[in-house]
């Protein structure tokens, strides 16, 4: 039986991808190992948002080689489907594959012997049509489910519509089956993942579904205490939306929103579908309905033509609102993007230092929100996860808890009491109640 390990980059739709990826090896008689168990098989799922992940594949396969020289290194996703022979470079690569065939490796590598040289699979994006489900399981506490995948969007900085292809979504009926085989797994909570997670629906080419009807589907399934949406454009978040949430059985008050910036001039230059005002109504819609949600941002800054000015209408911006965290990005150059031919860039120093700014800012923003619900009771799913005799997890509405280690309260919804924040920003909670009952 050959042994086959994993390694993921990137994003939560990649985590599902691969899990997806491991059982259909599963299935076939091959033996899922960790990393480091002297594998067989190496499949290596990377990224592209930023040139640092490019770098991090490089480095992965390094460390393949070093576990075991003789291994056959497959590598797919993002980076794969965008720079096939550039990968194919890599020493010690044996196999790339695009969009359209990583979910047919076990076929197309059968056996996965050496060649003499490098195998490249990867067609033309427009190839890749085909939605296939993917979720993980027993990799984490949460499972990711994919509902879509692909972008119709062309914002000027980003390859994700080179690297996945058209919009493209699962069937309601199909999602409610898979969210029902989950539910028999003792999973507590799913995630909702896709590339434009909003633009749910497109079937075949057009639009049949609305990720509305989705989202109160899933609020009627049984066996899922949690449901969480991963990431919604600003535009798509409509208000029906919120307001279903805002009073849903099992939608938990967690809302990630990309922002991208504060500026109206450079939203534009981004191609974004919508101005900082409709951000704004956004976030106060949910904090009229549900005080205590939590909401992430999405920022890249030092984006082409970002001035100083444009950067600190962006902090301001964000200073005001009512979020709970961000998450920063330093605009990167990504080849066959808009946003390259653009005047106007910004020395690398700087945006560094604009990254800094805002990552400073994200932590008041987190500090301030944690503080405020220091003394409230919330409901905890605790993570395997356990370090130096502590295990953490998340309330509904992402506050990060720390407790001491309790083997019972693995992967257990426990209603506590938030108390204080430690050395490390996370919440310790006491008067720990009845494990909740269903």
């Amino acid at each position: 039986m050959k042994k086959v390990a994993f390694y993921t980059l990137g994003c939560k739709l990649n985590f599902s991808e691969t899990s997806t990826i491991g059982r259909l090896f599963e299935e076939k008689g091959y033996q899922k190992v960790e990393f480091t168990e002297q594998p067989d098989i190496f499949i290596i799922n990377t990224c592209s948002v930023t040139d640092n992940a490019d770098k991090k594949c490089k480095k992965i396969v390094k460390e393949a080689q070093k576990i075991n020289k003789e291994a056959f290194v497959a590598i797919i996703g993002c980076y794969a489907q965008l720079k096939p022979q550039e990968i194919v470079a890599i020493p010690g690569v044996d196999a790339v594959l695009g969009a359209a065939e990583k979910f047919r490796l076990v076929e197309l590598l059968d056996g996965f012997q050496k060649k003499a040289e490098p195998q490249v699979f990867a067609s033309d994006i427009e190839k890749a049509t085909t939605f296939n489900t993917s979720y993980s399981i027993n990799d984490r506490t949460r499972t990711f489910l994919k509902v879509q995948d692909g972008c119709n969007y062309n914002c000027a900085f980003c390859t994700i519509p080179l690297a996945r292809g058209e919009s493209r979504s699962d069937s309601i009926e199909n999602i409610l089956k898979t969210a029902r085989e989950i539910a028999t797994t003792d999973v507590k909570e799913i995630v909702i993942t896709g590339v434009n997670t909003g633009d749910f629906g497109i079937q075949e080419g057009r639009r049949k579904e609305r990720f509305i009807d989705l989202v109160k589907a899933l609020d009627e399934i049984e066996g899922i205490e949690r449901f969480r949406i991963s990431s919604v454009e600003p535009n798509l978040l409509s208000d029906d939306i919120i307001e279903f949430v805002a009073q849903s059985k099992r939608f938990v008050p967690h809302f990630h929103i990309p922002l991208q910036s504060g500026s109206n001039k450079i939203l534009k230059a981004m191609y974004r579908r919508y101005q900082h005002e409709l951000y704004a109504e956004r976030v106060a819609k949910i904090k009229e309905l549900m005080p205590h949600a939590c909401i992430g941002v999405d920022v890249i800054v030092g984006f082409p033509g970002e001035t100083h000015e444009d950067f600190l209408e962006t902090y301001h911006f964000l200073n005001d609102l009512e979020i709970s965290y961000l998450h920063v990005f330093p605009y990167s150059e990504r080849a066959n993007t808009k946003a390259i031919e653009l005047e106007g860039v910004v020395p690398i120093k700087t945006r560094q230092e604009r990254t800094r700014q805002l990552i400073s800012l994200s932590e008041k923003k987190k500090r301030y929100f944690y503080e405020a619900h220091l003394g409230t009771q919330a409901t905890v799913l605790f993570e395997e996860d356990v370090k130096e005799g502590y295990m953490e997890g998340f309330t509904e509405n992402y506050i990060r808890v720390v407790a001491k280690y309790d083997p019972l309260l693995i992967n257990e919804l426990k209603k506590v009491q938030l108390s204080a924040i430690n050395n490390e920003g996370l919440v310790e909670v006491e008067e720990v109640q009845e494990y909740i009952t269903h």
